[in-house]
C-alpha cells in the first residue's frame, strides 16, 4: 500500500486523487502502525522546515520512517518540503534533517539573481533530469514542473542529484539515492508531467535490496 504521510503540512489529497486516477491504490496516514506497514511512502509537505521536522517529531514518525527507509529499504517519495527534510539540516532553522540523503537545503542565493526575479520561485520551469532514472522513464521531451519555493537542496556528491531547474542560476530540484528520492517541484500540480512521475513511482521496484551484493 502507497501510504502518504499525514503529518499536518498541507493539502495532501490531489496526490491521493492524481494516484487514484493512475489506478494505484493508496491510503492518507499519520498513524506510526499504519505506516510502518506500508509498502512505499511519499511524504509530502509545505511551509517551515523546522515545523515539518517537529510535526514529524510529535507524531511519533521519525523513527518508524527511519526503520522503512533504511532498514527495509522501501520506496521513498519526498515532495517539496518532504524532499528538504530528507537532508540533513536547512537554512531556515536549526532542527536537523531526517538525514538520508548527504544534502543541505539552502536559501537561494539573492546575490546571485536578476532584480526581476523573486523570491520564492513560483512558476512553472523546465527540469533537466538524470538519465536512465525510473522516476523519469518515458519522458520523451523536457518535462515542465510546477515550483514554489525559496530554498533549494544542495548534494555532498554530485551523483545524488536526481533532476535539476534553473532560477537565476541552476539549482538541484530532485535527489537520488537508493530507495530515496526527492522532488522540488509539485508532481501533483503537474498535470501530464506530475501524473507520469507519480505512476513511474508508483510501479517503481529499486533493484537493490537488503541483502543483495551492490
Amino acid at each position: 500500500m502507497i501510504t502518504i504521510i499525514d503529518y499536518g503540512t498541507g493539502n495532501i489529497r490531489a496526490i491521493e486523487n492524481m494516484l487514484r486516477v493512475l489506478g494505484h491504490e493508496s491510503r492518507i496516514s499519520g498513524v506510526p502502525e499504519e505506516v510502518a506497514s506500508a509498502s512505499k511512502i511519499i511524504l509530502p509537505g509545505v511551509g517551515h522546515f523546522d515545523y515539518g521536522m517537529r510535526q514529524l517529531r510529535s507524531s511519533g514518525l521519525i523513527d518508524v520512517l527511519d526503520e522503512a527507509a533504511t532498514s527495509r529499504q522501501i520506496p521513498v517519495l519526498g515532495i517539496c518540503l518532504g524532499a528538504q527534510l530528507l537532508t540533513r539540516r536547512s537554512d531556515e532553522g536549526t532542527e536537523p534533517g531526517l538525514g538520508w540523503v548527504s544534502a543541505e537545503t539552502r536559501r537561494f542565493d539573492r546575490s546571485r539573481l536578476a532584480d526581476s526575479l523573486r523570491i520564492p520561485h513560483m512558476g512553472w520551469a523546465d527540469t533537466g533530469y538524470q538519465a536512465g532514472h525510473p522516476l523519469f522513464d518515458g519522458f520523451n521531451e523536457t518535462p515542465r514542473f510546477y515550483y514554489v519555493h525559496s530554498y533549494h537542496m544542495v548534494c555532498d556528491d554530485p551523483v545524488n542529484e536526481l533532476c535539476h531547474a534553473v532560477h537565476g542560476y541552476r539549482f538541484v530540484s530532485g535527489i537520488a539515492k537508493d530507495n530515496i528520492l526527492g522532488v522540488q517541484f509539485h508532481p501533483e500540480k503537474s498535470h501530464r508531467f506530475g501524473k507520469r512521475i507519480l505512476d513511474n513511482f508508483a510501479k517503481w521496484i529499486p533493484s537493490r535490496r537488503v541483502g543483495e551484493q551492490a
